[in-house]
């Protein structure tokens, strides 16, 4: 991984997502209900936390109630740092199953951007669309475009768009990204009063 992301605006926390495949799925497991530079920013601090670099068979052996002390230590890395640690935990243990412990395995082995997809997508945290985000985020930001990616990223995938955390390359950028999705969950919050009100 030798791109220079810029997704927790935060020098130290982007150089490890820059770095480190691990921390990278983490802060995607952790962008939920929260604000997108904290969670990106959470592997940083859970190392800093752990006192020790990232490692999944670390984190999948760790007991999980220490693990969660971590998450919860203040600040918070989470709104729900319980529930966010055991996924954390979970990640780590899937990982080191399916993938020995190397985090980037999950897009190095893909050959093709189907099966791409379906590996994201089986980790613990990853929905369809968290799994279509991360892929057009591999794709646009660090070069892993296996055959059909495009496919399988869909809208996320096109490019000059400014949707999610896969176009975020700057403080600007991510004014746009947020721009955008304030305006879909006020079309969203919109569509559902103009349906509560029909008769």
């Amino acid at each position: 991984m030798a791109a220079k992301l810029a997704l927790s605006q935060d020098a130290d926390a982007d150089q490890l997502l820059s770095e480190d495949p691990l921390a990278l799925l983490i802060g995607m497991v952790l962008d939920q209900q929260i604000p997108l530079e904290w969670a990106f920013k959470g592997p940083y601090e859970l190392k800093q936390r752990l006192g020790k670099d990232l490692d999944a068979a670390d984190l999948a052996s760790m007991d999980p109630e220490v693990l969660a002390k971590s998450f919860a230590e203040r600040p918070a890395l989470h709104r729900y740092p319980g529930s966010m640690a055991k996924r954390v935990h979970e990640l780590a243990q899937q990982l080191v199953e399916d993938y020995d412990g190397e985090a980037d395995k999950v897009w190095t082995t893909a050959k093709t951007g189907e099966q791409l997809y379906r590996n994201l997508k089986r980790l613990p945290g990853f929905g369809e669309q968290k799994a279509r985000i991360f892929l057009a985020l591999l794709a646009k930001q660090l070069g892993v475009k296996p055959q059909g990616w495009k496919d399988q990223a869909g809208d996320y995938g096109r490019p000059g768009t400014f949707m999610s955390v896969a176009d975020i390359t700057s403080p600007d950028s991510l004014l746009k990204v947020r721009e955008y999705k304030q305006q879909k969950k006020a079309a969203a919050k919109a569509a559902q009063a103009a349906k509560a009100e029909q008769p």
